[in-house]
């Protein structure tokens, strides 16, 4: 974490990005899901607002292209269908789905947040990679780089 907090911090100086402004922690991660793709040590650094301006500026190039859209709403097609109000104020499942043009923004909304997180979860990688060498002995219990990798979580 330490490490990562380092190598963000250098990063957002050398862009001259200082936060303001910043996507909320909630427009980048909506969920635990999100939370999960990008990895807990990243999702943690997101609580600070200068990370979430770098990851703007990071991922401000990533795109979802309308075929992309298609093809998951293909594979998915009632993700994202309204609820179909039923008896006594429950809800039931869609039996239809609804139309891509209907959902075409949800969709590509949802397909854009994990590119994002996707592509700043790399570039991270590699940029802790590049710049961070810890010293034998401070690698995570888990490591599997480790001898005695036995810490479990």
């Amino acid at each position: 974490m330490i490490a990562t907090e380092r190598v963000l911090a250098d990063e957002a100086t050398a862009r001259g990005v200082t936060g303001h402004p910043a996507p909320s922690e909630a427009e980048l991660l909506p969920d635990v899901t999100a939370r999960l793709e990008i990895g807990s040590v990243a999702a943690a650094v997101l609580a600070y607002p200068r990370v979430r301006a770098l990851f703007a500026e990071v991922t401000a190039d990533v795109r979802v292209g309308d075929d992309e859209v298609a093809a998951y709403h293909a594979r998915n097609p009632l993700r994202f269908a309204a609820p179909v109000p039923g008896r006594h104020g429950w809800h039931v499942p869609p039996v239809a789905a609804p139309p891509l043009e209907r959902v075409r923004d949800a969709i590509a909304e949802h397909l854009l947040g994990a590119a994002r997180r996707r592509a700043f979860r790399v570039w991270l990688d590699g940029r802790r990679a590049a710049l961070v060498q810890l010293a034998p002995g401070y690698e995570h219990p888990g490591d599997p780089r480790q001898p005695d990798n036995t810490h479990r979580h």
